[in-house]
């Protein structure tokens, strides 16, 4: 696919609010965009001189030698190569942000906990000082595991810019939308879609109404790819046809910037003379893509019983062992509920993954009072967890009709490691202290002379 698009050098070079947004669709596709005539090479990929006097440099996701299905590279035709975006690298602070193994910073016991909303603060924040991190699992320099962060801007990046060499990231917008500028084009999202951008890829992120808050998953393992159907088949869940990748868009800026880097846990810093964002065109593989989960299609029960929340299933971070993934992106969206004599809601259960949660926007049935939007819950590794005491009530008292949840859209970022509090949200003052109450309202209905439900 060859897609022409108007240069980001408007106004001084600079990104205009007019710059019109365009994307190619697919998953997994291997595109090819150009924001200028012919200024992809032909037949080839390294041309001895390219067109417009640009350089050619290969973005690699993989290894040279991975098979050709897991195989992800991209091919940049640039202004200037990315050894010239950068000088002397310096050590700078981290921020608010933490990497695994993170073991030291709670003294909080084990337990299931829920937080209310962090609000977005009147502070100039960016993204990269945005983000706070909530949990790690796992191990960055063993490339297994992920943190979940949440991230609460009030400011653009402006001349800076970022790229994450520990992960991908996956941005899950919660409130405002939110402009990505990268390497290979632009991506704006609102709350109810995400934006991945795969671990290496530089990019700047404005708000476009004003502050705004997002939850962000950072992947150390494998890249997230769509999850095998199974039984269901060709269609349903997440549809690839649905995934978005940006045009070629560029910004030709000579102006002084730095290029914030983290690496192995640590954040470093360098001095720029123009903006990195000067991709001409591209082809491959590799790239930051876009979906919207409100088109995603739920499968689930039409007679009886609940299914398994795996079911819901958007995007998944494979591990080396089969069937368990390193990250489960899950989402409960509107759907209908329809199966007749059963307990409607999630179960009660234990669980040999550690789930993170939060709620985009609505209610979440299994926790209709308490958990509010832009709030997020941890119930890690065996620890029980499940409806609270009135949902239990109403849905073992509920007519069995069909009924249509509506407005709602929570998620997991579910792993098979435990996840690891950080001092940052082991002692937020916004911790629910009361959340452990909201299962002491469950009675005890045993009644050894009588078969039949006692209530």
């Amino acid at each position: 696919m060859n897609i022409q698009n108007t240069p980001i050098r408007a106004g001084g070079g600079k990104l205009t609010v007019e710059q019109q947004l365009a994307y190619m669709t697919g998953f997994g596709n291997s595109f090819e965009t150009e924001a200028l005539p012919d200024a992809l090479p032909v037949g080839r990929n390294s041309p001895q001189k390219c067109n417009y006097g640009l350089y050619a440099e290969q973005l690699s996701g993989s290894p040279f030698t991975a098979p050709r299905s897991t195989n992800e590279r991209s091919w940049l035709y640039r202004i200037l190569p990315g050894v010239k975006h950068q000088g002397r690298y310096r050590k700078t602070d981290c921020g608010m942000i933490r990497t695994a193994p993170n073991r030291e910073e709670s003294s909080l016991p084990i337990g299931q906990l829920r937080w209310k909303p962090i609000p977005i603060p009147a502070a100039s924040l960016n993204f990269r000082t945005g983000l706070h991190t909530i949990v790690t699992a796992g191990d960055a320099e063993g490339q297994t595991g992920m943190a979940a962060h949440i991230a609460l801007i009030t400011a653009s990046m402006a001349d800076e810019y970022f790229f994450n060499a520990d992960g991908e990231l996956m941005i899950v917008a919660q409130e405002g939308r939110l402009r990505f500028r990268t390497e290979f084009g632009v991506i704006e999202i609102e709350p109810g879609e995400i934006c991945i951008i795969p671990r290496g890829i530089i990019f700047a992120c404005d708000p476009v109404d004003g502050p705004a808050r997002a939850y962000v998953c950072e992947n150390y393992g494998g890249a997230l790819t769509l999850p095998e159907r199974g039984p269901i088949g060709a269609n349903c869940l997440a549809n690839a046809r649905d995934f978005k990748a940006p045009v070629a868009a560029y910004e030709d800026r000579q102006v002084k910037g730095q290029l914030y880097v983290k690496w192995c846990g640590e954040m470093f810093v360098t001095d720029l003379d123009a903006s990195p964002l000067d991709v001409i065109a591209w082809h491959g593989n590799y790239y930051p893509y876009k979906y919207d989960l409100r088109h995603f299609s739920p499968v689930g029960a039409i007679q009886f019983d609940h299914p398994d929340p795996s079911i819901f299933t958007v995007l998944t971070s494979p591990s080396g062992e089969v069937g368990t993934a390193n990250i489960d992106f899950v989402i409960f969206p509107e759907r209908w509920m329809v199966a007749e004599n059963t307990f409607r809601p999630p179960w009660y259960h234990r669980n040999i993954m550690s789930e993170f949660m939060g709620l985009i926007y609505g209610i979440y049935d299994a926790k209709p009072k308490g958990f509010v939007p832009g709030g997020m819950s941890l119930h890690n590794m065996m620890l029980p967890h499940g409806p609270d005491a009135p949902a239990f009530e109403n849905a073992s008292n509920e007519p069995m009709q069909p009924h249509k949840l509506t407005g709602t859209m929570a998620f997991m970022f579910e792993t098979r490691l435990p996840q690891r509090l950080t001092a940052f949200a082991s002692t937020l003052s916004l911790i629910d202290q009361e959340y452990l109450d909201c299962w002491g309202g469950l009675k005890r209905r045993f009644d050894p002379a009588s078969k039949k439900p006692n209530w």
